[in-house]
């Protein structure tokens, strides 16, 4: 919880452009870019763009958990299928169309977001370097936000009509920008565009920042990384992945090179996993690359708290109001047990069944890797680590269409006096946007796919090691654990051998639980071109634990991206194409 921070300024509102509209209509009672002078007034531009990071996540596609809800990692949730219908129909692939709801807004927020970066980087360019010192670093700056904005984007709608700061507003519409003009045959050419944002931030920002929330030299790179990995599994207009682009992954190991060089020194994984999601540890551990702030008490009227978040507290009275969002899928807690050997069982884990009263004799007859503790929320189990706030089964609205277990990462303790509760719950504890864990993991998966496959090993057994450390805050008042987590270390010729095959396979699995329920899962077999076969295992496996699941079906070649918003077309006068299957 932070009570001040350079993110959340309330004054920005009266500062900068309104976003409704921004396309072509000048707004009121604000300054223009032509009323603006000296480097405080364009500080203030900075400022708005910074503060208007947490809208993204607003009750929409923005929020992690979305995609989260979207893979196998997790269900809606909710006080049952009707509520917050678009989701459901997301979640289960079907009546998705051009006119779904939520699906406009994050559009639109988004375009807002990019605008405001757009706003302050044609002021920055315009001003004198020696009137403002730090003009640099803070193009450097926009152009971060402007790139990880843009790279959330892309991955939820493919192709988007790409506006940067040499575009005027008022020339959007006129001149018809285009999402996919004719010369783009292929999205490679949008990447780039991505990756050089990232790049060029790379290239001016420091390596430390004193105020907690502006990217670093290594944040950037980080991000580079991640859209370059991306990139490199090229893909046909069917989603369909036609070549692994070895010097694409080439370069973002050299991005990834420079974040490790630091290893132990600036960047480490935390002792315990779990202080990746407590609020004691934000802006506080060597795991955390860069992290969107959130704050409470910071003078504003209800501070500036996680809304994207705010609908998945379990319905628990009286420590929590609303809305038991976000449950986590029976396929996910079968991912996490752990065979004989203490290794995953990549084959036959998901055989067995928790539903209704079941689960109290399942969580006693397995054993589980830890992260599973840290990750999910069981009734008869400690919330958020608290050996005396037992989970409760009253805790979730409609256990019969989607069970009992909440997703703990975002929460809280309920005594935390970061809490903002009009009816909905939200919190200011921050969002861990880059982990060094999953740096690492893309270091292995390239690795891997470079055929280095031996020295992926270390770093995913890394990762399983830290795993395996962190069960301090896994025990009763006794000191004897709640279950029986035990986790073994891939160790070649004894419990494994280690092919590039099996290495793949371990890296999938490593991802999948470092990450469980952080919105990573979704893209990860998007990017691996896995999506189809392994959302329509998921979904033809839960048709057996719950009937609304029986109209679920993931169609290859439209489902991967969600539609470009029919708003959006009307708009762009003909300027967009709309994507494949809409």
């Amino acid at each position: 919880m932070k009570t001040h921070t350079i993110i959340f300024i309330s004054l920005v509102a009266l500062l900068t452009a309104g976003c409704k509209n921004f396309l072509d209509v000048k707004p009121k009672g604000v300054l223009s870019e032509e009323q603006v002078e000296g480097a405080d007034q364009i500080e203030n531009f900075v400022v708005a763009a910074y503060s208007y990071m947490p809208s993204l996540g607003y009750g929409d596609t923005h929020a992690p958990w979305i995609q989260s809800v979207r893979s196998d990692d997790a269900y809606k949730g909710g006080g049952g299928l009707s509520d917050q219908t678009p989701w459901y129909e997301m979640e289960i692939f079907t009546g998705v169309t051009s006119n779904i709801g939520n699906n406009d807004g994050p559009w639109y927020r988004g375009y807002c977001g990019i605008s405001r970066a757009n706003t302050a980087l044609r002021l920055l360019n315009k001003v004198d370097p020696n009137s403002f010192k730090a003009r640099d670093q803070r193009i450097a700056e926009m152009k971060f936000i402007r790139g990880w904005i843009y790279l959330g984007m892309k991955l939820r709608w493919n192709y988007v009509p790409y506006i940067d700061d040499e575009v005027k507003n008022d020339a959007i519409i006129v001149e018809g920008i285009s999402n996919r003009p004719p010369e783009m045959t292929n999205d490679l050419p949008l990447w780039d565009k991505i990756i050089k944002d990232f790049e060029d931030a790379a290239g001016v920002l420091p390596e430390t920042q004193s105020e907690k929330g502006r990217p670093t030299r290594y944040a950037a790179h980080a991000l580079a990384a991640k859209a370059l990995l991306f990139r490199a599994y090229e893909k046909n207009d069917r989603h369909q992945v036609t070549v692994i682009n070895q010097e694409t992954l080439n370069k973002a190991l050299t991005h990834i090179d420079a974040i490790t060089a630091k290893d132990g020194a600036m960047f480490d994984l935390t002792p315990d996993f779990a202080e990746n999601f407590m609020i004691e540890y934000d802006n506080n551990t060597k795991e955390s690359l860069w992290e969107i702030q959130y704050s409470i008490d910071d003078g504003t009227t209800n501070g500036r708290v996680n809304w994207g978040d705010q609908l998945n507290a379990p319905w628990w009275n009286p420590w929590f109001s609303c809305c038991d969002f976000h449950k986590v899928s029976y396929t996910m807690i079968n991912a996490f047990k752990t065979d004989g050997t203490g290794l995953p069982d990549f084959d036959n884990y998901n055989n067995t069944e928790m539903g209704g009263q079941q689960y109290k004799q399942f969580f006693t007859s397995h054993a589980f890797d830890p992260r599973m503790g840290h990750t999910v929320a069981i009734p008869g189990y400690p919330w958020k680590y608290d050996n005396h706030l037992l989970f409760e089964e009253s805790g979730s609205r409609a256990p019969f269409q989607y069970g009992y277990f909440n997703s703990m990462k975002e929460q809280v303790h309920p005594s935390c006096n970061c809490m903002y509760k009009p009816f909905y719950v939200q919190n200011s504890m921050n969002k861990k946007e880059i982990r060094y864990a999953e740096v690492l993991l893309w270091k292995a998966e390239i690795l891997i796919q470079l055929g280095r496959f031996n020295e992926a090993l270390p770093l995913i057994n890394r990762i399983r090691a830290r795993a395996a450390h962190s069960t301090g805050r896994l025990k009763k008042d006794d000191g004897s654990l709640w279950l029986n987590y035990k986790i073994e270390e891939y160790k070649p010729g004894i419990n494994c051998n280690w092919t590039k095959e099996f290495a793949w396979q371990a890296l999938m699995w490593e991802n999948r639980l470092e990450l469980a329920c952080e919105g990573r899962r979704y893209f990860d077999l998007m990017r691996w071109g896995m999506l189809e076969p392994v959302m329509n295992a998921f979904l033809s496996k839960e048709k057996n634990r719950f009937d609304w699941f029986r109209v679920a079906h993931f169609t290859a070649g439209r489902d991967e991206f969600l539609p470009i918003p029919q708003a959006q077309m009307n708009w762009s006068k003909g300027g967009y194409k709309q994507n494949p299957g809409y």
